[in-house]
């Protein structure tokens, strides 16, 4: 049996360990003074910098969101642009403090990278492109055809298992980046390019005749995409993964950008606890009553992000789909902030 003494020391050493990982990663970005940001080159609606330099997009948006959080402004951030096959290591190398770059959570990215993935901000799956010249309606109707796919990523495992199960035969081309990929599809080097839906709806964006191409209907793969930290961690992946949590949570209480000053007079219990009124669920986090406050009042909240950068009305025009609110046929579903 355990001495009441040895249970002193080992309940010590459990806080000792949980003190030491909340200095890790929160410390140095609010010593730093600036959260350090892996997202892509340059996806319209997901990551892309503007004539001025300012990064937009929804991914980004998930970075000056946890920037509000910790920092108290959504701008204290700097952009990292990543390539597939750098940006597991950037993050295991602890050279950015998180990676919010359209990158699919799997078993073995879970298991074997160092990495802690937070949560699913955008379910996604892979679909093809092709030039609406082909009259081609399906996937199922590609024998035969060449391919251009982005290299380093899952994309390339799912193509293949898809004409392998369809008993159907083509040719994949591999390029290093989406935009090598995307230029030799549109000058007519490939049949077809695949990537996750999203990203041909953003790379579309970027041909000289967008009207020109179109996504075929087939989702081939599920891509549940999501920002990824380095583990070891899990006070600071906690942080990521409840801002994600927050910005749905605000969409589901009617919180927005607009409205919250004047939602912090609400009698609604859940309202009054979420910006911090009652209570300070924030100190859990490591952060103050008001963290979540802040999300919504300096970026907005999920539908906000989603509905600027990608929905019907935004130029890359996605309907919400699978990313609605659980509530409205969607699978977007957070933890109660209580």
């Amino acid at each position: 049996m355990m001495r009441p003494l040895q249970v002193v020391f080992g309940a010590a050493a459990v806080f000792a360990a949980a003190a030491a990982a909340q200095a890790g990663t929160l410390e140095k970005v609010k010593e730093r003074g600036e959260l350090i940001c892996g997202t892509s080159p340059g996806v319209p609606g997901f990551s892309l910098p503007n004539a001025q330099g300012q990064w937009a997009g929804f991914d980004v948006d998930l970075c000056r969101a946890v920037a509000a959080t910790v920092l108290n402004d959504a701008g204290k951030v700097k952009y990292i642009p990543l390539n597939p096959k750098d940006r597991f290591a950037v993050v295991q190398s602890g050279e950015v403090d998180v990676l919010s770059r359209q990158t699919t959570w799997s078993l073995s990215r879970d298991t074997t990278l160092g990495l802690s993935f937070s949560a699913i901000t955008y379910f996604d799956g892979q679909a093809l492109m092709v030039k609406k010249t082909l009259g081609v309606k399906s996937a199922k109707e590609l024998n035969g055809a060449t391919v251009c796919v982005q290299g380093g990523t899952t994309t390339e495992l799912n193509i293949a298992d898809f004409f392998q199960k369809n008993s159907l035969k083509y040719e994949p081309v591999s390029f290093a980046s989406g935009d090598e990929a995307i230029k030799a599809f549109e000058t007519g080097r490939c049949d077809a390019f695949t990537t996750d839906a999203s990203a041909l709806y953003a790379y579309r964006l970027k041909v000289a005749n967008p009207q020109d191409f179109v996504v075929l209907p087939e989702l081939i793969s599920k891509e549940p995409l999501g920002p990824a930290v380095r583990r070891g961690d899990e006070a600071w992946a906690n942080i990521v993964r409840w801002t994600h949590y927050a910005m749905i949570n605000a969409e589901e209480l009617g919180l927005s950008s607009a409205n919250v000053d004047e939602q912090a007079k609400s009698t609604n219990p859940e309202i009054k606890r979420f910006l911090g009124v009652d209570g300070n669920l924030g100190e859990g986090l490591g952060l103050t009553k008001d963290w979540a406050y802040r999300i919504v009042k300096q970026v907005g909240n999920y539908g906000e992000s989603y509905d600027k950068y990608l929905g019907p009305a935004s130029p890359l025009g996605i309907p919400r789909g699978a990313n609605n609110l659980w509530s409205k046929g969607g699978l977007q579903y957070a933890p109660p902030i209580r």
